[in-house]
């Protein structure tokens, strides 16, 4: 978060110094990157909460929400962004790109992949939406500031109207970049299917016991999904021995998928005639 606020700071401040619509958007998405991180913190605080009895499954959508959040930040950076480009289309500025103006960016990417790498290789040990979508946040704002250093060559080789161009590119990065985000926390909001229905079918047949299976279904965000399921069983074993075999389904679908944390075995007795 810090070098987030940091990075924001640099080019919001040089931007402004040289007038450069490229520097200036790119430092307002740094700057929402920072924003999110708090954003982020807070949601993981109110995910980390222990379950209750009004909560049974806990409070892990907190951060799926807070994530949703960081969408809505960027899309409001998206617009500010946007419009200041378009001002410039209409009063053109020419930057006065130097040296200096080289190297603010080149440290202040530098900076960018270092946190992004970082924050992917946490969220995936953690199986964090917060910190996925915070490192799918900063990998943008890598890609804007390669395109601001592009376009700071194209000015310096006397082509000013490429600014505001460098900016509405960014703007739009910016868009989509919360548009992912939205997608993607929405499935999980929404409790669309977290797991192909036929991997689980696969695995719960491999185990001995299980005859058929149906009404598979899956829900939930990265280390923390759900599973429910109707197993056919023969009719003439024992109920201790279909506890047996459901557990067994239960742990063998753990084992094979990761982030599996719960399974629901609805168990039933097989039919005369089993689907094939």
């Amino acid at each position: 978060m810090i070098l987030n606020f940091a990075v924001a700071a640099c080019k919001l401040f040089y931007g402004w110094v040289i007038n450069s619509a490229g520097i200036m958007a790119d430092g307002y998405h740094s700057f929402s990157d920072g924003s999110s991180n708090i954003i982020g913190l807070f949601g993981i605080w109110l995910a980390s909460r222990p379950r209750d009895e009004r909560h049974p499954y806990g409070h892990g959508k907190y951060e799926t929400l807070a994530s949703a959040g960081i969408a809505l930040l960027l899309f409001l950076v998206c617009v500010k962004v946007l419009s200041e480009s378009i001002k410039r289309f209409y009063h053109p500025v020419h930057p006065e790109v130097d040296a200096v103006s080289f190297a603010v960016m080149g440290v202040t990417l530098i900076v960018n992949i270092f946190v992004m790498l970082y924050e992917r290789r946490q969220g995936r040990i953690f199986q964090s939406e917060i910190l996925i979508s915070d490192s799918l946040h900063t990998g943008a704002d890598i890609f804007t500031t390669i395109s601001v250093i592009i376009g700071l060559l194209a000015i310096r080789a006397g082509y000013p109207i490429v600014d505001p161009i460098v900016a509405l590119f960014i703007s739009i990065f910016i868009g989509y970049a919360g548009i992912e985000i939205i997608r993607s926390s929405s499935q999980i909001l929404l409790d669309a299917a977290a797991i192909d229905k036929e991997q689980i079918w696969t695995i719960a047949m491999s185990v001995n016991g299980i005859e058929y299976c149906h009404k598979i279904r899956s829900r939930g965000r990265r280390g923390d999904i759900h599973v429910d399921m109707h197993c056919h069983m023969k009719r003439d074993i024992s109920l201790e021995k279909a506890h047996e075999i459901a557990h067994a389904v239960e742990d063998t679908i753990k084992e094979n998928i990761p982030g599996v944390k719960d399974v629901t075995i609805h168990i039933e007795p097989a039919p005369e005639d089993i689907p094939s």
